[in-house]
């Protein structure tokens, strides 16, 4: 690809400084109050415990498993010549509405404090059924920029019990197109998994709670309770279905997506050693991360646990691979295991959005964790911690703790803007990172 975010190039102009400058949002009362039935003070998570001994750490261990080349060129071979993310971007079909013209239900589902400086509501035709977003991630991770465009991705799940059976627990991503603030626009993307040797694929059924971007991968995590940890994407693999179809997968006349236009084949998978992820062994991955502030570069997790249940949960890092011939994989030893560089136990339960940031001069990150409130309604609490001490974030005449989005999903951290981008049940939105940590002290 000839123009990549890795290139660092360094634009500036009127939109950016629309990104730079964003205006609070006059939000309604439903998006600023929090009835006292909702406000419930959650125990405090204190702080940080490290993971050190090899019992801990070897649960946390992943096999790396490649697509074969030859599975992939087959696959490009029979449906046409990869395209990349410009053009999925070019075709833009929905709209996001900025949040002054959005319903107030979708504005009631806006953090209370910190207070979203840009928010934005999907076409209501996305939200009204059974898909719901939990995800997020940018191309914010370097100079903001791939291809010619500012970019996010947004992954969504289907209900496993609800909606046509074709559609039950599938994944899909909208690319939105972040080039003028005023105007997102975005398109719908389907994860499909290569099979029998690229001469066919089936769609990623899993929840897709966590996503990150680093170089020219996507790195989602797989929930579906197997050993399968996370699935990595090629941005540069794209391909266009053939045929308008129920189906996914090859059928006659061409290939299908379930009326998706893009298909997107994941090219590695990384398993669990251990096995399955369970209480007693590897953790179910939740959310994920970009920490572009480590050398090398590093994914940060989050383990997934019930908010009203009383297992603590493990936050953890791997760091990516610096081989040239390897962009946007996790470094791996000879035999193709990936170990974590760090690793943590937490009180804090119900997890949906993790992020690590090291402020300068600091002598440790702090670990930021947003998470669902005990009841599974209404907005949930935002924590940052570290080794020494937790900080949450109180809103309220009763200093509640249930401040933050309602049904929140990830977090990430855009580097050169400041922002922190993130979303509910009902809308993206960003605020600034010296914002959110001006809540939390």
């Amino acid at each position: 690809m000839k123009h990549r975010g890795r290139h660092r190039r360094r634009r500036r102009g009127a939109a950016l400084r629309a990104v730079l400058a964003g205006t609070a949002l006059a939000l309604t009362a439903a998006a600023t109050l929090i009835s006292t039935s909702q406000a419930g003070i959650a125990a405090d998570p204190g702080a940080l415990t490290p993971l050190t001994s090899p019992a801990d750490t070897g649960r946390l261990r992943l096999q790396e498993h490649l697509v074969p080349d030859r599975s992939l060129d087959r696959l490009a071979a029979a449906m046409g010549s990869p395209v990349g993310v410009d053009a999925v971007l070019r075709g833009a079909d929905h709209r996001l509405r900025e949040a002054d013209d959005c319903s107030a239900d979708d504005r009631a589902s806006l953090p209370v404090a910190p207070a979203a400086t840009r928010a934005y509501c999907w076409d209501p035709a996305d939200t009204a059924g059974d898909w719901r977003p939990a995800s997020v991630t940018t191309s914010g991770d370097e100079d903001g920029v791939w291809g010619t465009h500012r970019v996010i991705l947004a992954g969504w799940t289907h209900s496993a019990t609800a909606g046509r059976p074709g559609e039950q627990g599938l994944a899909r991503v909208a690319f939105v197109n972040a080039d003028d603030p005023a105007r997102l626009a975005y398109r719908w993307v389907l994860p499909v998994v290569p099979v029998d040797g690229g001469r066919d694929y089936r769609g990623l059924a899993s929840g897709v709670s966590g996503m990150a971007w680093h170089k020219d991968k996507l790195l989602v995590t797989t929930t579906s309770g197997g050993a399968d940890a996370l699935y990595v994407y090629d941005l540069d693999r794209i391909q266009r279905t053939t045929v308008d179809a129920p189906a996914i997968g090859r059928v006659p006349g061409g290939w299908s997506a379930g009326g998706y236009d893009y298909v997107l084949p994941a090219v590695a998978s990384y398993r669990f050693a251990a096995g399955r992820c369970s209480a007693s062994g590897p953790p179910c991955p939740g959310a994920l991360a970009l920490d572009g502030g480590t050398a090398p570069d590093s994914l940060v997790a989050a383990e997934w646990t019930a908010p009203d249940g009383d297992r603590r949960a493990r936050l953890w890092r791997y760091a990516f691979d610096t081989d040239p011939a390897r962009p946007g994989l996790l470094a791996t030893d000879g035999a193709g295991r990936v170990d974590a560089v760090e690793a943590y136990r937490t009180r804090a339960t119900g997890i949906r959005g993790v992020l690590s940031y090291r402020e300068a001069g600091a002598d440790r990150p702090s670990w930021y964790v947003g998470r669902l409130p005990g009841t599974q309604d209404g907005h949930g609490g935002l924590w940052r911690q570290d080794t020494e001490r937790t900080r949450e974030a109180r809103c309220g005449a009763d200093a509640s703790d249930r401040c933050w989005a309602r049904d929140a999903g990830s977090l990430s951290y855009w580097r050169g803007t400041g922002e922190v981008w993130s979303l509910s049940d009902r809308m993206l939105f960003a605020l600034p990172l010296a914002g959110l940590d001006r809540s939390l002290d």
